[in-house]
């Protein structure tokens, strides 16, 4: 995307678009795929002219931050075992936008600060881990924990970082390129909700935009309870400037609930996707790190029109009351109420819709895909027209 001035988020130390890290890709060997939102690779294991190989890797940034203030306040190791799924669907659900394989290795790699951390939540978080591999397993997916690391590394992590790595073989011919076409139509499932697989309300805050989230909303009260989550080169006005404590209510849901809400997989819908229409399908994006602008990294020549956003679940309502942020920051930081959309002709539409509607998961056409001279993008939102442009093609 273009050069953006300097927002509160990037004064935080945050990129939401990640534009250095996504120049690091050119010193990088090429990928099968460009466009694929998954770097594919030749299957170097085998050495199978059929096969490919993915690797991807992936973590919950600072949504562990909120899980160690909740922790703090309550006791309760239950938050460490919840943030355990979403480390575990940041990677599943990147890795099902590309293929869909039916195993995958999984390695953990866990940095702590030992004197804020102890044992008991590191066993939390194993915990949680299994659990939700078991839950896959229901859906015939298999993830096979392969080990990882743990580390005591105190003088570089005030409390913790929680990451991990998947690797799986896949067919070539099963991958989803993104080879989006003018005349598309995009397909947006809701991130908030209750699918038939979850066992509660999900909020839909996914995990990006969680420091902003938690530095808007929260009271001053926690940076100064708890300094260790504070970056202490971040200008103090920018810290827990908000006017909510975690336990406050908001809509029928407490401040936790909607900022520590596991983020949602969409990995049964997906797999049902890639058996079912997968020869129909152009393109899948998964709106994490740069929000609802993330599809600009997957397209050349083309202008993405979102005109049909969903309305806005009571987490990113919340954050817009609370945030000074511009409508266009927000939807560069959040998801901000679909983290997953589709590619495809308008008239496999209505059956992806009704797809999504057997896992009680809200769907709906929220754009199109129209011919351009570059990459851009725009957003209509609240009688809003806001545009981006990527400088350079991939």
């Amino acid at each position: 995307m273009g050069a953006s001035s300097e927002n509160e988020y990037s004064r935080r130390g945050v990129s939401a678009t990640k534009e250095e890290v996504h120049a690091l890709a050119a010193l990088l060997p090429s990928p099968l795929f460009p466009h694929s939102f998954c770097r594919v690779y030749p299957d170097y294991l085998t050495d199978s002219a059929k096969w490919a190989t993915l690797v991807h890797s992936d973590g919950v940034g600072t949504k562990a931050i909120l899980a160690y203030l909740m922790w703090k306040e309550t006791g309760d190791l239950q938050v460490w075992r919840q943030l355990a799924q979403d480390v575990v669907v940041m990677n599943t659900d990147d890795v099902f936008c590309t293929a869909a394989p039916r195993h995958l290795l999984y390695c953990s790699l866990i940095n702590r600060n030992r004197h804020k951390i102890p044992g008991q939540v590191l066993q939390a978080l194993v915990e949680g881990t299994l659990a939700f591999f078991e839950a896959m397993q229901r859906f015939g997916v298999h993830l096979h924990y392969m080990g990882g690391e743990t580390a005591d590394v105190g003088d570089a992590v005030r409390t913790l970082t929680v990451d991990a790595a998947v690797t799986c073989r896949i067919p070539k011919n099963r991958i989803v390129k993104n080879e989006i076409k003018p005349g598309d139509v995009i397909v947006g499932f809701a991130s908030y909700g209750q699918a038939t697989y979850e066992n509660c309300y999900n909020s839909g805050i996914g995990c990006n935009g969680l420091t902003s989230a938690r530095h808007d909303v929260l009271k001053s009260d926690y940076g100064q309870r708890y300094p260790e989550t504070v970056d202490p080169a971040v200008d103090h006005q920018l810290i827990y400037r908000g006017s909510r404590l975690l336990l406050d209510t908001y809509q029928g849901y407490t401040v936790a609930d909607l900022l520590l809400s596991p983020t949602r997989t969409y990995v049964p819908l997906l797999l049902a996707m890639h058996e079912n229409y997968f020869d129909q399908i152009h393109g899948i994006v998964h709106c994490t790190g740069g929000g609802q602008t993330k599809v600009l990294h997957f397209i050349n020549n083309l202008h993405i029109v979102k005109n049909n956003l969903f309305p806005l679940p009571p987490v990113f309502q919340l954050v817009r009351q609370e945030s000074t942020a511009s409508l266009k920051e927000l939807y560069t930081v959040f998801n901000m109420g679909h983290r997953l959309e589709v590619y495809c002709p308008e008239q496999i539409a209505p059956v992806l819709v009704q797809l999504a509607s057997s896992f009680k998961i809200e769907a709906r056409i929220i754009g199109e895909v129209r011919a351009s001279d570059r990459a851009c993008l725009t957003l209509h939102i609240e009688h809003q027209t806001i545009d981006f442009y990527r400088n350079s093609p991939l």
